[in-house]
């Protein structure tokens, strides 16, 4: 019994000391182009409160593009937060192909959740609980752990979308949704976030 619990702690530390994301859906147009793009344009469509991991969602989905041999640019660097209120679809597109976008990723953050969860190690770490064979042992044993400010502990996890669309024919290309948990900081959240999209692009031939 005991090597049980012990083994099940270990795989539960692993995964929480792990921060994760992984692709949940795609889908890809029956017809797409085989062609080289000069410039795509990133574009993180996010709440205002959120522009610091706005501007590093797309630094790093720009430089992973770079590393691909694709010129790209994040519309936040380029354009500010707030450059599109007010104007038409027209007018924002005769923007973008003007300065030689012929490509477009967005990044969406459709879903935010922050969850509570009893920290295991506690457990683990007082075997004693676990093994006491009187009622009170037991009892004020666990009694002290649950009111310990370190027994609860906090997990994120976010759910995100991104499209690619081509701008010669403005048709969607390519959606993809992912999840992330638990993310160490916002700087590795954007990283894994951008390898794993432009792995997946790609893969399904999107770009070289």
């Amino acid at each position: 019994m005991k090597a049980k619990w012990m083994v099940i702690g270990a795989s539960f530390l692993l995964f929480m000391n792990c921060s994760t994301s992984r692709i949940v859906h795609t889908w890809k147009s029956p017809d797409v182009p085989n062609r080289y793009y000069s410039t795509i344009l990133v574009i993180g469509l996010f709440n205002i409160k959120d522009s610091v991991l706005r501007e590093k969602m797309e630094g790093h989905l720009v430089g992973d593009l770079r590393e691909r041999g694709c010129e790209a640019v994040s519309s936040f660097k380029k354009y500010g937060s707030n450059s599109f209120r007010g104007l038409q679809e027209e007018d924002v597109l005769k923007k973008f192909q003007g300065d030689g976008a012929d490509g477009i990723v967005t990044i969406v953050l459709l879903e935010k959740k922050s969850q509570q969860f009893y920290d295991s190690r506690k457990i683990l770490e007082s075997p004693d609980a676990i093994y006491q064979r009187r009622f009170w042992g037991y009892y004020s044993s666990i009694y002290d752990l649950l009111y310990d400010p370190g027994y609860y502990q906090e997990s994120t996890s976010y759910f995100w979308e991104s499209h690619f669309y081509n701008m010669e024919y403005k048709e969607l290309l390519y959606a993809v949704q992912t999840k992330s948990f638990d993310p160490k900081s916002t700087e590795s959240l954007a990283h894994e976030y951008g390898k794993l999209i432009i792995k997946d692009m790609a893969k399904n031939r999107l770009i070289h």
